[in-house]
């Protein structure tokens, strides 16, 4: 047994039950009792040195990152005596393991960040909701298109997730009440159980814990239970608006359940933005007392919400309109505290809609720092909102490394001399040395071999299901291939182009097919085989996302036919983190076509480039700072300037003629190149290894942000987060 991950080899006693760690508030497993006990300390210091991070979702699946279950059966522990130990362990070796409580790159991103923060020992904790309905699970049908039904899964079937028990009835589960109000200021108390998953660190030396507020319980009111089932809930404004309550005013109940004494709190987007409000009311009763309202003038007011600033770290994460929470007055004040009404009246008014909150300019007002995900999308953010421009900083997104780079490309690198201690230091790609690069090209068209023969394998099982399943159910199967004979599927080796996210009208899916018969030429003419593969979901309220992706079906046999059979389109249904991964390590280059400057960051095209993956991209989000002059991908579109960019989603606006012409311009170019010159495209391959793996992970940004929370760190740690500084600044000493 390896010591550096807390199991004592010399002890005879039982490894699983070494594994077992207990509190107050439960047992749980996955870490020494000893790792335990540090991060809760940091979390109930008195000094208040650590951070509360809340997200709407957080996507954190251990079917693509599982480091404790890789020691187990590395290990080849499979039972335990101790009978706690063993229940737990065979759920946590058997369980179903999936946990739906995201939609896509928002929530990706936060389970990627708190990984990174078990990775670097981060006194930080994540906050979101449970939804025992997920997200939604796609079925797709290609005479309907997207067909929208609800998920299933269990929390208490799922191994890596905890309910916190009560520390004076610990028989019971511990739950918290969390303040509503209504119109007439008389309060609601709604209870919330508390359940905790523990993002273990790659080292199994530190977790990060995640608390997920589940509301759905026994006797809640309906207008409770309509909120709490499902990500995203559009059905209402008031749904809407009672789901982003119900996540921002939990906060400061659990830090009191717990004893939690953080000075900062993340809000990672606006949505849990109403925290500030019910800090607001805190300061405001401390001062004047329960009768405080009759008392208050508005400066008053307005001084206790510059004060609550400073305990908010506020992250922006799109220019789009319909990321920005707006409600109307009148809805609102039907809901809330009359101090709410107040208080919003003074912060949160929108200056296009003189009868609507903004709450994406209330998070923009009270807060100690506000940061973009990247330096365009800060640009854009900045003319979005001027009065704060000044404040408005940009810390690029990042990935993390250890999640999304394949086993195999892993394999290799822990084989390569320069880069053997890629796992806990990703900057070290920056230095490859001259020497390694044989070694690397070569094992690198290995792997990526590997990698694109375990897609297509996946593919063609994919269309032989849907083949059978459209003799045996009533859905028409989402791919044209699957009618065919089984010889004209897909084959590895062919330049494979891959397109998984949202399906959103600005990010534009289906661009690239706007000409198919120009698209079908180029093939034709060049005898050059493509297979494009697109994956993803719309917003279940979203018509015009559906639309684009129906689309996307009704181009595949047009573009078979027309390109006699070289151009195979393929839709992957139930896009999630595991197909993702094996997308982006399995195609050759990945896609991204949104209007330019609408997409804030697009971390997909970062989980490409960890493989070493060139991208093929509008210069929007991160690519503008990734492509790096072409040396690890290929731009094509409108680059204008930001000052001049509209940022309208209406269909005459989204250039399709413009982007998609300068996309089949530049084609056969990349084709050439994939099977004329390999080298050149190695070449590029390597460069996003050496160039965009140092910046575009997850422990540089998460260093970024932890420079922005003040920290209080040791020698140690401090010198840590300064060598992942030095990666890469977001905002460069010119800006």
């Amino acid at each position: 047994m390896n010591a550096k991950h807390n199991i004592n080899v010399a002890s005879p006693a039982d490894p699983a039950a070494e594994l077992l760690c207990s509190s107050n508030f439960g047992t749980f497993f996955g870490v020494s009792q000893e790792i335990f006990d540090t991060v809760w300390q940091k979390l109930t210091a008195p000094e208040g040195n650590s951070v509360g991070y809340v997200s709407m979702e957080i996507g954190a699946d251990p079917d693509v990152f599982q480091p404790l279950k890789k020691l187990l059966l590395k290990e080849d522990i499979q039972q335990s005596k101790h009978l706690l130990a063993n229940t737990i362990l065979q759920k946590y070796l058997n369980g179903p393991r999936k946990i739906p409580n995201y939609s896509g790159g928002l929530g990706v991103l936060a389970g990627d960040t708190l990984k990174s923060f078990a990775d670097l020992h981060m006194p930080v904790f994540g906050i979101s909701l449970l939804y025992r309905g997920g997200y939604f699970s796609q079925i797709v049908d290609s005479k309907v298109g997207q067909i929208d039904h609800a998920t299933q899964w269990n929390p208490e079937s799922t191994p890596t997730l905890f309910p916190l028990c009560n520390p004076k009835h610990p028989e019971q589960p511990l739950e918290i009440e969390v303040p509503f109000f209504n119109g007439r200021s008389e309060l609601l108390r709604v209870t919330a159980q508390v359940w905790m998953k523990m993002e273990i660190s790659e080292q199994l030396d530190y977790f990060t814990p995640e608390f997920l507020f589940d509301y759905s319980l026994p006797g809640a009111p309906d207008w409770i239970t309509e909120a709490a089932g499902q990500l995203y809930n559009a059905t209402s404004d008031v749904v809407k608006a009672n789901q982003r309550r119900m996540l921002g005013s939990a906060v400061l109940p659990l830090l009191s359940a717990l004893g939690f004494t953080s000075q900062t709190i993340h809000l990672n987007e606006q949505h849990g933005v109403t925290v500030t409000l019910h800090l607001i009311l805190q300061e405001l009763e401390s001062i004047f007392g329960n009768n405080f309202a009759s008392i208050v003038t508005d400066d008053d007011i307005l001084s206790a919400a510059e004060r609550v600033s400073q305990k908010i770290v506020y992250t922006i994460h799109t220019p789009v309109k319909a990321g920005h929470d707006r409600f109307s007055r009148q809805m609102y004040s039907s809901i809330s505290h009359a101090a709410f009404q107040r208080i919003l009246n003074l912060v949160a008014l929108d200056d296009d809609n003189a009868h609507e909150y903004n709450f994406t300019a209330m998070a923009m007002r009270i807060n100690r720092s506000i940061n973009s995900v990247s330096r365009l999308h800060r640009d854009v953010t900045r003319q979005q909102f001027p009065a704060f421009a000044k404040k408005i900083k940009a810390i690029t997104n990042g990935v993390h490394h250890l999640t999304w780079i394949s086993d195999a490309r892993a394999a290799l690198f822990d084989s390569v001399p320069s880069i053997r201690n890629w796992r806990d230091v990703p900057g070290c790609f920056a230095s490859l040395a001259i020497e390694d690069y044989p070694e690397l090209t070569t094992g690198l068209q290995k792997a990526w071999k590997e990698d694109n023969h375990h897609l297509i394998a996946y593919i063609n099982e994919m269309l032989e299901h849907h083949r059978t399943q459209m003799t045996e159910t009533w859905i028409d199967p989402p791919n044209y291939l699957s009618r065919l004979n089984k010889p004209d599927w897909l084959e590895p080796n062919v330049f494979t182009i891959g397109f998984a996210r949202r399906f959103s009208t600005y990010k534009r899916a289906d661009l690239i097919f706007d000409d198919i018969p120009a698209l079908a030429k180029i093939l034709v003419d060049n005898d050059w085989p493509v297979n494009f593969l697109f994956a993803g979901k719309a917003h279940p309220e979203d018509e015009p996302g559906k639309s684009v992706l129906k689309l996307i079906l009704d181009c595949q046999e047009e573009l078979y036919t027309l390109s006699n059979g070289l151009g195979k389109l393929v839709f992957i249904p139930g896009y999630d983190m595991l197909i993702a991964k094996r997308m982006v390590s399995g195609v050759h280059a990945w896609l991204n076509s949104p209007k330019r400057p609408l997409e804030a960051s697009g971390t997909s095209g970062m989980k490409a480039a960890m493989n070493g993956v060139p991208n093929i991209s509008v210069l929007d989000g991160w690519w503008a700072e990734g492509y790096h002059e072409g040396k690890t991908g290929w731009k094509f579109g409108y680059d204008g300037p930001v000052d001049d960019a509209d940022l309208s989603e209406d269909p005459s606006t989204l250039l399709y003629a413009e982007d998609s012409s300068s996309f089949y311009q530049l084609l056969p170019n990349i084709l050439e190149i994939f099977y004329s010159q390999p080298e050149v495209f190695l070449t590029k391959a390597i460069n996003n290894l050496k160039l965009n793996v140092p910046i575009f992970n997850t422990h540089r940004m998460t260093a970024e942000y932890i420079h922005t929370y003040d920290l209080k760190l040791t020698k140690q740690e401090a010198t840590k987060i300064d060598i992942f500084r030095s990666l890469y600044q977001s905002e460069s000493a010119e800006e």
